[in-house]
């Protein structure tokens, strides 16, 4: 039993943690041997995408008072959630639209395997850092405000190396990728707007009907 569970303690270690540290120092050979020899876990991924949904939540209620101008009161959970989903349909979706196009070499699953993982340096800092602005002074929040910032570029970071490596493209045609990708978020948004407003005025026009009709007869 004791055994089982160090094996697990092991493995959990090795998933969770080792690799993805390893993968945010060493983006080249870690990408390749996420793509090439199967390393990266979507169950890790997904593992990693919750907990930043989650991170949202927390950061929303924890977050210390001398920086958080939102009122937890007003959060919406579900709201929240659904924020983190939509964010990664859309890029996922958008990227392997672009760069199915763009001949790029990555599959739509290792575009959400990268995706997850990149959110490894948020959530490690991310929790701590929340906690840790609690106890800060108004003087020191340039510490939170610092270890956030250095979150965020290290998840930029993991995820700009990432989208590179996995459709073996060049600096250039990366960043190519990621203004072609924004836009087709923008395309997805505009018509998915459009879609439910006429969805909603076909509706309205049927209840219409239907209310017409119940008056007359």
């Amino acid at each position: 039993m004791k055994t089982k569970f160090l094996d697990g303690l092991k493995a959990f270690y090795l998933h969770y943690f080792k690799f993805p540290k390893y993968v945010l120092f060493h983006p080249f050979d870690g990408y390749d041997e996420l793509k090439r020899y199967k390393k990266g876990k979507m169950s890790v991924a997904f593992v990693f995408i919750t907990l930043y949904a989650f991170f949202r939540i927390f950061a929303y209620q924890r977050e210390g008072f001398l920086i958080n101008e939102r009122n937890p009161l007003h959060l919406n959970s579900l709201q929240e959630i659904f924020a983190v989903i939509l964010l990664l349909v859309l890029f996922t979706v958008g990227n392997w639209s672009v760069t199915t196009l763009m001949e790029g070499k990555g599959k739509f699953k290792e575009i959400v395997m990268v995706t997850g993982y990149s959110l490894f340096p948020l959530i490690l800092i991310g929790y701590p850092a929340v906690i840790l602005s609690n106890f800060l002074t108004l003087e020191e929040m340039a510490l939170y405000q610092l270890l956030m910032g250095f979150a965020y570029v290290a998840t930029g970071w993991m995820l700009f190396m990432g989208i590179l490596n996995i459709h073996e493209y060049g600096l250039g045609k990366t960043i190519l990728a990621f203004i072609l990708t924004i836009v087709a978020m923008a395309a997805m948004i505009f018509f998915g707007l459009l879609f439910f407003d006429l969805i909603q005025q076909v509706i309205e026009f049927f209840s219409s009907i239907y209310e017409e009709l119940s008056l007359r007869y």
